[in-house]
């Protein structure tokens, strides 16, 4: 059994209640049908019934929840809560009402706040920003963490590296150049993740162009530094080093060689990228050369899971978010 089909499996055992606000896609519709037909989790689709018949073509939904906003019995309960949240910054409840209304993405994150839904997963065709902001302005940060950041589990196949070809990459979704506290705190965070999922141990790398002194330079720096701080408060027992290049971090000949007294050297299967731009870069290479499977940009660090999806994501992979999302839903 594969990883994702694990994850599917657990989520099937402790059926979660995901929100799919992109009513517009017909990929939101082709993924339903299949999440409805394998029992991973119910789901509830955001939309009015005339918009539902429009888009969602030949595929069968008929055993999601279809919630219109304009006419949902429970709108004036979520706009009251939603002033409540946003007084501070001046949201009025005329302005809630439209918002409510109008943006399924803040309704989803509502239904989730409200406990009527324990996730949402949206992004086929919304930006990264548009999916994350109301997250962050009506779910917030998880107790004890200090930064929202993302990863994705990436299933690589015909490989012994990393956990029998899974890693967690992070982050390659939203911190566009984190200094060295935030990226510690990345680091830490998809140390927890690739355990919460893969249930292995997490052997983390912090990747650099640099192993261990090899070069020198500000951004190197950064990530020795980030090192250090991430060592300091890491939990009993977590294997976490840098800096490392790629093949030093995964490849045990290599890893060997280059950094001979590293516990971590040529065993990773978390790999902590510098910044947005190797991060991006370094996921979408493996999944095109490699034919990896690559699912998220997975949110860590949020109160209640929200997910974002890659615009150019297919049907399959939204089915794998959201048995991810069902999953860590249990846990958060």
């Amino acid at each position: 059994m594969g990883f994702i089909d694990e994850i599917k499996a657990k989520a099937k055992a402790n059926k979660k209640t995901i929100v799919l606000p992109e009513s517009e896609d017909i990929r939101t519709y082709e993924a339903a049908e299949a999440i409805l037909r394998d029992g991973t989790a119910n789901l509830v689709i955001i939309g009015s019934d005339e918009e539902i018949a429009a888009n969602k073509g030949m595929f069968d939904v008929t055993g999601a929840t279809i919630i219109d906003p304009k006419t949902f019995a429970k709108l004036d309960a979520y706009i009251d809560k939603l002033v409540e949240l946003r007084q501070k910054k001046g949201l009025t409840k005329e302005e809630a009402t439209k918002l409510l209304k109008e943006n399924y993405l803040y309704f989803g994150v509502m239904m989730v706040k409200m406990g009527d839904a324990d996730g949402m997963v949206s992004g086929a065709c919304h930006s990264t920003a548009d999916v994350l902001r109301p997250s962050l302005q009506i779910l917030k940060t998880k107790p004890g963490t200090k930064l929202v950041s993302t990863f994705f589990l990436m299933e690589v196949p015909d490989t012994s590296l990393g956990s029998d070809g899974t890693f967690v990459f992070s982050d390659c979704g939203l911190e566009q150049n984190p200094d060295a506290e935030k990226l510690a705190s990345i680091a830490l965070s998809a140390a927890e993740s690739f355990r919460t999922f893969v249930r292995k141990d997490p052997v983390v790398a912090l990747l650099s162009h640099s192993t261990k002194g090899s070069a020198k330079h500000p951004d190197v720096d950064k990530v020795v530094e980030a090192t250090k701080i991430a060592q300091a408060n890491k939990p009993e027992g977590l294997l976490i080093d840098g800096e490392f290049q790629l093949d030093a971090a995964i490849i045990p000949e290599v890893g060997a060689q280059k950094a001979p007294d590293s516990p971590v050297a040529g065993r990773a299967n978390v790999l902590i990228f510098p910044d947005l731009d190797a991060g991006n870069i370094g996921y979408k290479l493996v999944q095109r050369f490699a034919k990896a499977e690559a699912y998220g940009p997975i949110t860590q660090g949020i109160a209640a899971p929200v997910n974002d999806l890659s615009r150019g994501c297919s049907a399959k992979d939204i089915e794998g978010v959201v048995a991810i999302t069902a999953v860590q839903s249990m846990v958060d």
